[in-house]
């Protein structure tokens, strides 16, 4: 693929192929709980690649120590331990789920790089508390890296594209990035902060058309103190009211993000916003997972899409998804969890 910027090399990364350890997050199954298990099964089932889940592994502690809650040993020792599981295994391409968990992993490697003495007391650390060791990664992959690097596998087995059934035209899709993805350490992540492309490149190889917005790489409002401590969530809905009134004006189909709590606070703060200021914001967000679910044809109800807060139903009729209604709230075992109200905020004819 001939890209846009001459410099694209400066933004780009080394993805290995194949032969992945494998670390969930641990809030976004409780956001997007069916995305995780897209990735796995599209990665392992349809495309035949070696991804090891271990039960052993822990949070990053990523939350707690942006927080200022978790100490910055506590973090590189539960770091080590986690390349320890991946070295038992025999494992050395490392690739993580959540964007901070990939931005920790990122921080503590640049930091033990330039840092020495800080590697051997984690190692320390780590052997006085469990007996173990471990290597570094050679490879240190976000999910998004690895399914962006397998994008047109995808675009090949895929029972359909990102385009409108009833028009015949790509599908307007604007994508955030996630901070810790591509701010902390921009050489890190495909594209950077300057030129994103981890999302977009997913959405062109797919066939839909990839929007750009004056706010594209503002924060979504998260922010970890900017929302964990409750007098300071105006800052968090300010922030996702700026992004959301940057990118209305473009129309978008729908919103896709690579950060769990990116993905959340856009789609849950429209309910917010709309209450708060008689807006009326309807643009429903998709994880890349859901995204490339979407694709290979998978039920939205078994991608999770019913958690989602913003209706998705306007969006899966633009894409000729076929689907159950009356299976949107039913549990594993078919028994019906209950339907939630309504919100009278949205208004789906906005889309």
């Amino acid at each position: 693929m001939k890209y846009r910027y001459a410099n694209w090399q400066e933004y780009s990364k080394e993805i290995a192929d194949d032969h992945y350890y494998y670390a969930r997050s641990c809030i976004r199954q409780n956001f997007f709980p069916g995305s995780e298990k897209a990735f796995l099964d599209i990665l392992r089932n349809d495309l035949g690649m070696d991804i090891v889940e271990d039960p052993r592994h822990t949070t990053c502690t990523g939350i707690g120590y942006h927080s200022d809650v978790v100490p910055l040993d506590t973090t590189m020792a539960v770091v080590a331990r986690q390349f320890a599981l991946m070295t038992e295994c025999g494992y050395e391409n490392y690739v993580a789920s959540c964007i901070t968990s990939f931005g920790i992993y990122s921080e503590v490697l640049d930091m033990w790089h330039h840092f020495p003495e800080l590697e051997a007391k984690a190692r320390e650390n780590l052997f006085k508390a469990t007996g173990r060791e471990f290597r570094k990664p050679k490879i240190l992959v976000h999910t998004s890296d690895l399914m962006f690097h397998v994008r047109e596998k995808i675009a090949e087995k895929g029972v359909r594209r990102l385009v409108n059934v009833s028009t015949g035209e790509p599908l307007r899709v604007v994508d955030h990035i996630g901070c810790h993805y591509a701010k902390v350490f921009p050489k890190k992540g495909i594209g950077g902060a300057e030129f994103p492309y981890v999302l977009a490149g997913m959405v062109e190889a797919w066939g839909g058309q990839s929007v750009d917005y004056p706010e594209r790489r503002h924060c979504c409002g998260f922010g970890f103190r900017n929302y964990l401590v409750q007098a300071n969530r105006g800052y968090s809905v300010a922030n996702s009211q700026k992004k959301l009134e940057s990118m209305a004006p473009y129309h978008p189909d729908f919103i896709v993000a690579n950060c769990p709590g990116c993905a959340m606070f856009l789609d849950r703060w429209q309910f917010t916003l709309n209450a708060m200021t008689g807006s009326r914001y309807a643009i429903p967000v998709l994880t890349y997972e859901e995204m490339a679910g979407l694709v290979m044809g998978i039920d939205p109800w078994e991608l999770g899409m019913q958690m989602h807060q913003v209706p998705v139903e306007p969006l899966l009729d633009k894409l000729g998804v076929e689907y159950d209604p009356s299976a949107k709230y039913l549990g594993r075992n078919g028994k019906f969890i209950g339907r939630p109200a309504d919100p009278a905020v949205y208004n789906p004819a906005a889309l």
